[in-house]
């Protein structure tokens, strides 16, 4: 209660000197810890001080001191002009404040997506699609170089696009659009187009066949790191926040409200929230004290009933893969047989498997969340469990059309594939015909969210806004899934990374298909949808979408892997027409390198290397496994201190309160 001494500042070279050292080396000194702010008088000394200090440095430290004072100003002011460039930082901010943090993340989710996209397509227009524009309009003296196909049936190189010629109907340019055929085939958008075999620009050979492959493996690498190390962040917090489930309650107590909020419903939903998560610790504890006093005649029961509900997901599953299998023939069969003029017919035909997989995507979440009741598992594990499955069902479903595809294309029965090694009469150019697909489940995907919002979701809200029926308004507003709503842009983004390569032009497609659906998913949660009322802890973590975001890319990576290495690649369209898979530029390339280096390179790619290599990787690995372990023993250890420490302070303040009672 009574005033504050005040210490003076301390004077003199030898006194300030660990500031200066603090200045110049860049590190943090000790300094002593200040309960007040500095009076002016002390300010006025410091600067003195400081200025004092400046005497003793040499003409390179002073010009050190100077610069870096200056480039943190610089550094300082471009971050501060920076975050207005932000995108949608205003939206995002305004959707924080009324809804909180939790659907915010997802927002911030879905602008990451748009940035990566944006990138991806930067990246393969500059490789790919501009040395072609560049030689297609003769810009810097540049010419197209294309080698005659060696040792190649003259079957194999047909390859007739079906591009729209003299007068078509409307609906004709319409159904292009949709599938990606006609018109569209024969532009930029897809590999087919792709069919050069080098680019000279002036005096500079550009080998286009190696640059398309290097900018696969970029977006791809690019991808990977990004998402790694978003995820970083977020599984150092959720590693912290798992050590200790005390922890949890004491951050849901003391530190679990937003202050982000503004708006006073979204105050009442936070209050619900936080009640919801408590009850649900509550329970979760009253279940576990359950599960240890079950009895061995209970847990066989349990334990048979999950046996009888995985073989029942079992079953839906692989009735969703063979379904999407069988209408994949169909369609790939079919499509070239209806009549062009009949246009709702080939629509359908071509759009089937889209069809089918957006039906399996929707009913099989909704059984999984029904039978998962039967389970009896934990409430933080079942909510894990129904996502893994739903995320294993929209992946897979992409595998399954992809696998059926390849069957086509492999099929070499009767001597379909003798001359080219694929079945080149169904697909003369099956690394297009694969692009088509992915176009047209991303198109098909972005016109279903589309869809939902204006044929469901407001209609529903009139309903409930103007009509008083019970039924009505017990049905009444649906909630904004967060979960599911990123699994819905998880699953595009997908599409997205697998069909890059067959179509270079789709993350351009992808890029304005989230911009638009920000757009979309922030009028539906204003307008139409309300906030979950029992939010899922799983899903606000941003560490679970990445989780989940980088199973969807590690996905992609296997189809493309097969794809440049495993099939034939087209000898009637694309930039490796002239080899017999896509990963034959490579070495084709080195073998152009001199003679050392090629011995380098290929001693690299030997089993010589690689099983060394693959051995000091291992024990790197288990070194920083070992390392790990100890630092972790030395937290237990440390932890063990801090609790006997102030269990001695306690025991103390005991002692001392009984001793002044006495």
């Amino acid at each position: 209660g009574g005033p504050r001494e005040r210490r003076a500042a301390p004077h003199g070279p030898a006194a300030s000197q660990p500031r200066a050292l603090e200045q110049d080396g860049g590190e943090l000194a000790v300094r002593p810890a200040r309960e007040y702010p500095l009076s002016i008088a002390e300010k006025r000394r410091l600067r003195d001080s400081q200025q004092a200090d400046i005497k003793y440095l040499s003409k390179w430290k002073k010009w050190k001191k100077a610069s870096s004072k200056s480039l943190k100003k610089v550094l300082s002011e471009a971050k501060g002009l920076s975050s207005y460039l932000v995108l949608w930082r205003h939206d995002i901010h305004s959707i924080e404040g009324r809804f909180g943090t939790g659907i915010q993340s997802y927002f911030s989710f879905l602008r990451f997506l748009v940035l990566l996209n944006f990138i991806i397509f930067i990246l393969m227009f500059s490789f790919v699609t501009l040395p072609t524009i560049i030689s297609d309009y003769g810009i810097f003296n540049s010419t197209i170089a294309n080698t005659s196909p060696k040792n190649i049936e003259y079957n194999c190189t047909i390859y007739e696009p079906s591009g729209n010629k003299g007068l078509v109907y409307f609906y004709t340019y319409l159904q292009d659009l949709l599938s990606g055929t006609g018109f569209l085939e024969v532009t930029r958008l897809f590999y087919g187009y792709y069919a050069v075999d080098a680019v000279w620009i002036s005096v500079m050979r550009y080998n286009l066949p190696l640059a398309y492959l290097l900018a696969t493996f970029a977006y791809l690498a690019l991808s990977f790191l990004w998402i790694i190390k978003r995820s970083v962040e977020g599984f150092k917090q959720n590693l912290v926040h798992d050590v200790d489930p005390f922890q949890s309650y004491c951050n849901k107590v003391f530190a679990g409200w937003d202050f982000c909020i503004t708006d006073p419903n979204a105050a009442r939903l936070k209050h619900r929230s936080l009640q919801y998560e408590l009850q649900m610790d509550l329970e979760e504890e009253r279940l576990k004290q359950k599960i240890a006093h079950r009895t061995i005649k209970e847990e066989l029961r349990i334990y048979s009933l999950r046996i009888f509900i995985n073989i029942i997901v079992l079953a839906i599953l692989s009735g969703c893969f063979y379904s999407i299998y069988m209408v994949t023939v169909f369609s790939q069969e079919k499509s070239n047989d209806i009549s062009n003029t009949n246009f709702q017919a080939n629509l359908l035909v071509q759009y089937l498997p889209s069809v089918v997989i957006t039906l399996a995507n929707f009913i099989g979440p909704q059984i999984f969340s029904f039978l998962i009741k039967f389970e009896d598992y934990l409430p933080a594990f079942e909510i894990i469990l129904t996502l893994m499955r739903c995320v294993f069902l929209r992946l897979a479903n992409i595998g399954v059309l992809l696998f059926s595809l390849w069957s086509q294309i492999s099929d070499c029965a009767a001597d379909k594939c003798e001359p080219c090694g694929y079945n080149y009469k169904l697909y003369p150019c099956w690394e297009s015909d694969v692009g088509q697909e992915m176009y047209k489940l991303m198109i098909f995907d972005f016109i279903i969210i589309l869809a939902m919002t204006l044929f469901v979701d407001f209609p529903r809200k009139l309903l409930v806004t103007h009509c008083s029926c019970k039924p009505v308004q017990w049905f009444g507003l649906p909630e904004f899934s967060i979960s599911d709503n990123v699994l819905e842009i998880i699953y595009g983004q997908t599409i997205c990374w697998i069909g890059t390569f067959f179509s270079p032009l789709l993350p351009a497609i992808a890029t304005v298909k989230y911009f638009i659906i920000f757009y979309i998913k922030k009028i539906s949660l204003i307008h139409t949808r309300k906030p979950a009322d029992k939010p899922i802890r799983a899903s606000s973590s941003k560490f679970f979408f990445l989780a989940v975001l980088l199973i969807g890319l590690l996905l992609a990576f296997i189809p493309v892997g097969v794809s440049v290495a495993s099939i034939p690649s087209s000898k009637a369209c694309g930039p490796f027409r002239n080899f017999n898979t896509s990963w034959e530029v490579v070495p084709d390339t080195i073998r152009t390198f001199p003679k050392g280096l090629q011995q380098v390179l290929f001693g690299m790619a030997s089993e010589a290397f690689a099983v060394p290599f693959f051995m000091v990787i291992c024990l790197v690995m288990f070194y920083f496994m070992a390392l790990a372990g100890a630092q972790k023993r030395v937290v237990e250890q440390l932890e063990e201190q801090l609790t006997l420490e102030s269990r001695d302070k306690m025991f103390l303040i005991r002692k001392i309160t009984e001793a002044k009672r006495h």
